[in-house]
């Protein structure tokens, strides 16, 4: 059996509280305060059960105009709305913006109460059904029944819960398509089950034992036990009003407000992109930049409201605006919103947030907001699409499409499938399931091919750029997955060669400048003729005139190439001569055992100055090992 939310709305002191109570027995004013004034300041809640046995939840609002944010929060989630008009007062000023408030939240589904008729005449009576009729034309309670009742005498109590079983059938039933999401209206204490909160499950659906984050703060708990209608359930799902005690959870950690959900699936944010409808009632334009009280789900919060493609809103008119929020929220795409003026406070507008973590657009950037504007006139798929590239190298992970989208995950997945299969997302991390758009790899692959160009360009004589250092050219920021993929890419599409960890356009080869190609000459003629007792090589550089840079590389390019063999800083040597000291070196080893140093010193004839760092050299290149005054031959 499908699950429903009752609510009710309508002026103070209109008898919003005694029907509920006429209909279930239940007073929903339970603070003190409440008993006293005789007015609801809170929201109150009951259950419903219709002739037919269906169950109703039943939120009951505060109507008085100092508590009408209290009523929107008790709004979030209500399938069905009763407007309660007393018929000794008609239509009065929180009527009509209670009306607003329902019609911004999206609400369909109504029934008008007509009470007190008990303490008017009926010619009246008939005056102030047609005031109501009058009233609803173009809104949703347009074609909606007016029943008048008395909570007094008990009239027409059971026709109106007639109309309300009536209504009930016709509403679609919600499908759980997407993760638990339950907004907290109420916060409290009780003996024997801690802290406990209550709100109207708006999405999914929640069992005990199930861990859980409540956002914005993102405190992880797990769910001790679950009511629903006062009773005790395993699990309680989208339509429901729902209360649950948490596990070792302080009641000071919580505030209405947040909202209870999965984890790591909410994303707290401060900017917000709207589609906003300014009220007709407002009393002058609306100015960019305003600061206004906003609204959604059980939230309230200051925020100022940009206005992205108007300079001002005429009251009656729509517009794309971007909500800069004083206080994170944790939304979802297509969830509603009210906002209301800072003073004197009023409702003046609402609509529908279209990307709940969006990014801040600066008014000077037309065509950024113009991009951002059409992409919300897309289907689902295309703003989807549009998201995965707007995110950049980044990427975007499958919560944050779920919530930027509202599309069912399931539906969603099989949307993403369909994009990789075309090549046209790429799923970057398949652990974490982050996606990034196909424009994004390969702008990523064009800059570092130019990166390198550049490189090998500056730097002739290198053959190419060490893996790290490119890595941090490309984006100070790029994660290690995306950049393997570049290089990947690069690779198998035959761009570039990675060798060891030195990466290198496959087109590039070391080119030597003619100047250079002359000297690189006189240096190994100069170094053949040295062999073992070679100049050292700041004197060749002096020698030949060489800057420091292209020494460096020239001498880099000789190591690599087998001419040149270093020993140490500054000192270099011939490769063959030191190849052959090496054959003599092992000769000797091999029939003597061990070697001193004055011994090599006989078969080198070379002056000390060459025979230290020469032994050095045959040590650290795996040759021989020093034990004591002797080296031996290294084992294997």
């Amino acid at each position: 059996m499908k699950d429903i939310i009752l609510g009710t709305s309508g002026h103070i002191d209109h008898g919003k509280t005694s029907l509920i109570k006429a209909l279930t027995g239940i007073d929903t004013d339970r603070l003190k305060e409440e008993k006293e004034r005789g007015i609801t300041i809170e929201l109150g809640f009951a259950s419903l059960t219709l002739p037919n046995g269906r169950r109703l939840g039943v939120v009951d609002v505060p109507g008085h105009e100092k508590f009408v944010k209290n009523m929107v929060a008790g709004a979030t989630g209500i399938d069905l709305v009763a407007m309660i008009i007393a018929a000794d007062e008609g239509i009065m000023p929180q009527t009509k913006e209670h009306m607003e408030i329902c019609s911004l939240l999206g609400i369909k589904h109504g029934i008008v109460a007509l009470t007190k008729i008990d303490m008017v005449e009926e010619d009246w009576l008939d005056l102030v059904i047609e005031e109501i009729t009058e009233f609803t034309k173009e809104t949703f309670l347009e074609n909606a029944p007016i029943i008048p009742v008395s909570s007094t005498t008990g009239a027409g109590i059971d026709e109106f819960a007639a109309a309300l079983e009536n209504i009930a059938e016709k509403i679609p039933e919600r499908i759980c398509l997407n993760r638990f999401r339950l907004p907290i209206d109420r916060v409290f204490t009780m003996k024997g089950f801690g802290t406990v909160i209550t709100g109207t499950v708006i999405a999914g659906t929640v069992k005990t034992g199930d861990t859980v984050c409540i956002y914005p703060p993102e405190i992880i708990s797990k769910v001790r036990g679950v009511q629903v209608h006062s009773q005790s359930v395993n699990e309680a799902r989208a339509g429901t009003r729902c209360a649950i005690n948490f596990q070792g959870l302080e009641k000071s950690l919580l505030n209405r407000g947040y909202a209870v959900s999965e984890k790591n699936f909410l994303k707290p944010s401060y900017i917000i992109d709207v589609e906003l409808n300014y009220l007709k009632s407002a009393k002058k334009p609306l100015k960019n930049n305003t600061k206004v009280r906003f609204h959604t789900a059980t939230v309230e919060t200051m925020a100022n409201l940009i206005l992205l493609d108007k300079e001002k809103l005429e009251t009656g008119e729509s517009c794309f605006a971007q909500i800069r929020l004083y206080t994170p929220i944790a939304a979802v795409k297509d969830d509603r919103f009210v906002i209301r003026s800072y003073s004197p406070v009023k409702t003046i507008g609402g609509g529908v947030i279209l990307n709940p973590i969006a990014k801040k657009l600066k008014l000077e950037a037309k065509d950024k907001i113009c991009a951002v504007k059409d992409a919300f006139k897309e289907d689902t798929e295309q703003i989807l699409l549009f998201h995965i590239k707007e995110a950049g190298h980044k990427g975007l992970g499958l919560s944050d499409l779920i919530i930027m989208t509202n599309i069912a995950e399931k539906r969603l997945n099989a949307v993403l499938a369909k994009y990789l299969s075309s090549k046209t997302v790429i799923l970057l991390d398949k652990e974490n399931r982050i996606y990034i758009h196909k424009d994004t790899l390969e702008a990523l692959i064009e800059n570092t091919k130019k990166r390198l160009e550049v490189f090998h360009k500056d730097n002739p004589l290198k053959e190419g750029i060490l893996k790290e250092e490119l890595k941090s050219k490309i984006l100070y920021d790029i994660k290690p997955k995306l950049f393997n993929l570049i290089l990947n890419n690069m690779i198998k599409s035959g761009i570039i060669v990675l060798a060891e960890d030195i990466v290198r356009l496959a087109a590039h080869k070391v080119l030597l400048l003619a100047d250079h190609k002359k000297i690189r000459e006189d240096i190994l003629k100069d170094y053949e003729k040295g062999g073992l007792t070679p100049a050292y090589a700041s004197g060749l550089i002096k020698k030949f005139d060489i800057n420091a840079k292209d020494a460096k590389e020239l001498f880099a390019m000789l190591i690599k190439e087998g001419l040149l063999v270093k020993a140490k800083e500054d000192l270099y040597f011939n490769a063959d001569a030191v190849n052959l000291l090496k054959e003599k070196l092992v000769k000797f080893l091999q029939d003597n055992k061990e070697i001193t140093a004055a011994q090599f010193k006989k078969i080198a004839r070379v002056p000390r100055k060459f025979l230290i760092p020469l032994l050095e050299f045959f040590d650290l290149s795996g040759v021989t090992i020093r034990v004591g005054d002797q080296r031996i031959l290294r084992g294997k």
